[in-house]
This record gives structure tokens, C-alpha cells and sequence, in this order.
């Protein structure tokens, strides 16, 4: 892959190409995961402002959205199958130099409506045409994961407000698949768990629900899911659970039990569902 104009190669770590603003310094360190055990990963270091967008391996995609990982990869690298190559559906937040994919909050956040698109019977090669359609109307990266969709029985409109050159603003809806799929009660409950800011975007996303709790915000914890009360990690608070059991782990962390408690029960419901 080449570098261009908008990579730079830091010392002792790989070369990364960014989006944007974005930079991030790549090399292999040890330390204490949040799930509480010895491993070696590699040392993300922050540069300009890269705090906020989240960072995600797609096995770790695959553990919070229950897709699996080798098709999260598909959507984002392409792939090939009977002799034909197929682009990917979207092009990642954070572009890695040496090949390896990892996720930002917005290309989780898209995942999930792409996923259940696809679920319904919509082909990907669509999806990928719909984002595309989508992304140059609405001048998003990820338009799927904006607020701008609305959904009525058969089919998904994008909310799309045009300006013309003395300023009047005109609203229309946009029909992205033309009454050919059932969407009803599909995108309703993937948007009522995610915050949006006043310009559409997603900012926070209640993986649980929010009777539960427990939060994914990329402004805090790199995106890994936190307990909304006290904002620890779910995964280090279920790990302090098992070693030493839940007053202990609440003392340690100075969390209430109830904090404790949902934490270890939603790290179990997504171990669940991985096994599943």
C-alpha cells in the first residue's frame, strides 16, 4: 500500500497511513489486558487527537456485535469468491499501513445496520451501493450509522436536506431499496441504543440496552464497553469479580455491587454468545 501524502513512519513502530488527522505509532508490548490476563498485543501511541474514535480488532467487533470476524473482515478489505473480486462495503476509520484491519467506533456503529440489511435478505453487493449512494448525498464516510434513516414497512428512506444557491433549505426522503425488503421493526431498535450528537453522528452506543447500563463511548477507555455508572471497564470488572469475588472486587474498584454484578453478567452474555 502506498504511503502518500497523508502517512508518516514513526520510530520503532509500523508505517501508518491515516484518515484524516489521524496517526497511531504500532509495536509490540505486554501488559494487563482488560480482561485481566497476560498478553502480548501492540502499543497503540495517539497522535493528534485520535482519542474519541475507538479502537477495535475484528475479533473484538466479533465479540460485541455477533458477527463473525472473517465477515466483518470481508466487508472491510473485500474479498474474492469464484474468480471475481468484490470491493469492500466501506472503507475503515483507521487505515494500517502493514495490512492489519482495526475497527474505529463509527465502522462498529455501521456494522450493525449493514448487518441487519443483510439479515433481511438485502445482498451486501446492495448495501455497498446503497452506502455509496448514501455517502455522496449526505457527504458521510459511514452514512448508515447517522440518524438520517427512516423506515416505513417495505422500505428504508435517508432523511436528505438540499440547499440551493440563495440558501432555502428543501427536505425529501430518499428510498434506498424501493419496497423490495420487510425493514419494519428492524432499524427502530439499533437506533433507540445509540446516542447522536446535534450533527446525526453516533456518539455512544448501549450495547445491552439502556436499562442496563453499561455503555461503548469512544471517548473513553479506547471504546471498550464501560459500566455507565462509574465508568470502569466491564471486562476488568468481571475479571476482579472471578479472583476475588463480588465485595472484594467492589471494594478494590470502589464500585457499588450492583456495578459489579452487570458487568460479569454482560462479559458472560457475550462469552455466550461467541460460544454460541
Amino acid at each position: 500500500m502506498s504511503m502518500g501524502k497523508s502517512a508518516k513512519a514513526w520510530p520503532g513502530g509500523a508505517r501508518i497511513a491515516s484518515r484524516g488527522r489521524y496517526y497511531l505509532q504500532i509495536s509490540s508490548v505486554r501488559f494487563i489486558s482488560t480482561r485481566g490476563v497476560l498478553r502480548t498485543v501492540r502499543r497503540v501511541t495517539l497522535m493528534n487527537d485520535l482519542i474519541g474514535v475507538g479502537l477495535y480488532t475484528p475479533a473484538e467487533a466479533s465479540r460485541l456485535l455477533h458477527i463473525p470476524a472473517s465477515r466483518i473482515f470481508r466487508w472491510l478489505r473485500g474479498h474474492e469468491a469464484a474468480g471475481k473480486q468484490y470491493e469492500p462495503l466501506w472503507d475503515p476509520e483507521v487505515t494500517l499501513d502493514d495490512g492489519r484491519l482495526v475497527l474505529g467506533f463509527r465502522d462498529l456503529m455501521e456494522a450493525r445496520v449493514a448487518d441487519a440489511f443483510i439479515r433481511q435478505g438485502v445482498s451486501a453487493i446492495r448495501v455497498r451501493a446503497a452506502i455509496k449512494l448514501a455517502r455522496e448525498i449526505i457527504k458521510q464516510s459511514h452514512p448508515l450509522s447517522t440518524n438520517r434513516f427512516l423506515t416505513e414497512g417495505r422500505e428504508i428512506f435517508l432523511h436528505v436536506i438540499e440547499e440551493d444557491d440563495d440558501g432555502n433549505q428543501t427536505e425529501r426522503l430518499l428510498n434506498l431499496f424501493k419496497r423490495q425488503y420487510e425493514f419494519k421493526g428492524v432499524l427502530e431498535p439499533i437506533l433507540k441504543t445509540v446516542d447522536f450528537g446535534a450533527d446525526g453522528l453516533p456518539k455512544m452506543w448501549w450495547p445491552a440496552g439502556r436499562q442496563v447500563n453499561i455503555v461503548v463511548d469512544p471517548e473513553r477507555s479506547f471504546g471498550a464497553p464501560i459500566d455507565g455508572e462509574t465508568s470502569i471497564p466491564t471486562a476488568v470488572l468481571a475479571s476482579a469479580v472471578r479472583l476475588m469475588g463480588e465485595v472484594d472486587a467492589a471494594k478494590a474498584y470502589e464500585a457499588p455491587i450492583s456495578a459489579v454484578r452487570r458487568a460479569l453478567e454482560f462479559e458472560e452474555r457475550l462469552e455466550q454468545r461467541l460460544a454460541a
